[in-house]
């Protein structure tokens, strides 16, 4: 007699432990129940035949913005955008209004996400300069993947730009701090450089210096207090250098835009739509960071989606929001990479799936283990695709990478078990749960 599983994925090549096996997947109760040779039974089926299944993709950085500018984006829109593009989990930052930066506002994002997400989902806890004695209470928290520190350029009251808060931030958190690392006295400083109706400008006015001084100082305060930080969207080949030099307390990321776009060309092709902060920097930049990726250097991607309404970017620079939409895109983007040979698939899914789950310390994720959650990624390999605006659930509309052709595309989602996302479209309701840790 069979197990009553709910799903079998069957035919498919399986990413396990490093290598590409064809064996057949069963998943009951939300977890991986069998992989092996599996009886059918009135199961549903998913045939993978030439298809390769993967761990659930997780985008470690996105914005929804929710509450407060939900024409843009909400939870809803962007984590339906999310599995669309083949991710099962992301966390989101709360650079909300009000920000997400004590414990009242964090119950009430998660009680917002709950039966509307389509993804699994985590939030980050913004620190303030007010708010540093919550920072040791949030170890048991559910779905909190960690603290997210501004550094520079942020709204409301989450700016923690003086050295002292930054050290007491890193210092008084029980949990791994993530870092948006540019320092706001240099930007304050070289607010000459931005030159207006000048996008070009953009990444003068935010130099190398001014992530590189502000990541030396928080590299500095964790290895003095032997905290665990991460610094996200790294885009200088300097940062790179020194980052690779200081791993032992620190991890960091970058953006598929950084690995894609490089100045000027991207100014030239794409204005203020391809403004974002950190900036997107030159070739030089945009070559070492894939030296970084090859040589394993890079630990995380994360999309660092950030949608802005068309309207708002078709303002004279620098009238206009940085950042851009990506949680749709990030996984197809570097799917083209990998058939490019830009990366492999195993370095892949180190970076979207293996090592998310380390660094931050989610359960049960990031790999196809009997026993673990059942989130999985069903990808196609071989399928061209032409990514365009029309084809984006974010409420803002517009990609950066309209009309950029991709090979390799996520063709199903499931989520906790549940086949959401089937040939581009949602099929089920949303079956999003909160993260462990």
């Amino acid at each position: 007699m069979s197990d009553n599983y709910s799903l079998i994925i069957e035919n498919g090549k399986c990413y396990i432990d490093g290598n590409l096996v064809k064996v057949d997947i069963a998943l009951s109760d939300n977890k991986i129940k069998k992989i092996g040779k599996i009886e059918l039974n009135s199961a549903k089926v998913f045939d993978a035949t030439n298809k390769v299944v993967l761990p659930g993709i997780i985008d470690t950085q996105t914005h929804f913005r929710e509450p407060g500018s939900t024409d843009v984006e909400d939870l809803e829109s962007g984590s339906r955008a999310a599995v669309l593009g083949g991710v099962t989990s992301l966390f989101e930052m709360p650079n909300t209004n009000p920000p997400t930066s004590n414990l009242i506002e964090f119950n009430k994002k998660l009680q917002l996400a709950k039966n509307r997400m389509h993804s699994n989902y985590a939030f980050y806890f913004g620190a303030t300069p007010d708010n540093i004695d919550q920072l040791s209470k949030l170890k048991d928290i559910e779905g909190c993947c960690g603290v997210k520190l501004f550094a520079g350029s942020s709204t409301g009251k989450l700016l923690v730009d003086k050295e002292a808060d930054i050290e007491k931030v890193i210092s008084n958190s029980d949990r791994i701090v993530s870092i948006h690392s540019e320092d706001e006295e240099i930007l304050k400083m070289r607010v000459k450089f931005k030159k207006k109706g000048n996008v070009h400008s953009h990444p003068e006015w935010r130099n190398v210096e001014c992530a590189m001084s502000s990541t030396r100082r928080v590299v500095k305060i964790a290895e003095r207090y032997n905290k665990k930080i991460h610094v996200l969207h790294v885009t200088t080949k300097e940062e790179v250098d020194f980052l690779a030099m200081h791993k032992k307390n620190v991890t960091f990321e970058t953006t598929p835009q950084h690995l894609t776009l490089y100045a000027p060309n991207c100014y030239d092709e794409l204005g203020t739509y391809a403004q974002m902060n950190p900036p997107i920097r030159s070739k030089e930049h945009y070559d070492r960071l894939w030296t970084a990726i090859k040589n394993n250097v890079v630990d995380v991607l994360g999309s660092d989606h950030a949608p802005h309404s068309k309207e708002n970017k078709d303002k004279e620079y620098p009238n206009t929001p940085s950042g851009m939409p990506g949680v749709q895109t990030i996984f197809p983007i570097m799917l083209d990479h990998v058939n490019n040979n830009k990366l492999s698939l195993e370095q892949l899914i180190k970076l979207m799936c293996e090592n998310p789950c380390r660094i931050f310390g989610i359960k049960d994720k990031g790999f196809i283990k009997e026993g673990f959650d059942a989130d999985l990624t069903i990808v196609d390999m071989n399928k061209v695709q032409v990514i365009k605006n029309e084809m984006m659930a974010s409420k803002c509309g517009w990609t950066p990478f309209h009309n950029y052709k991709v090979k390799g595309f996520p063709i199903g989602t499931i989520v906790n078990g549940s086949l959401v996302m089937s040939e581009g479209k949602i099929i089920s309701k949303a079956q999003g749960a909160p993260l462990k840790f």
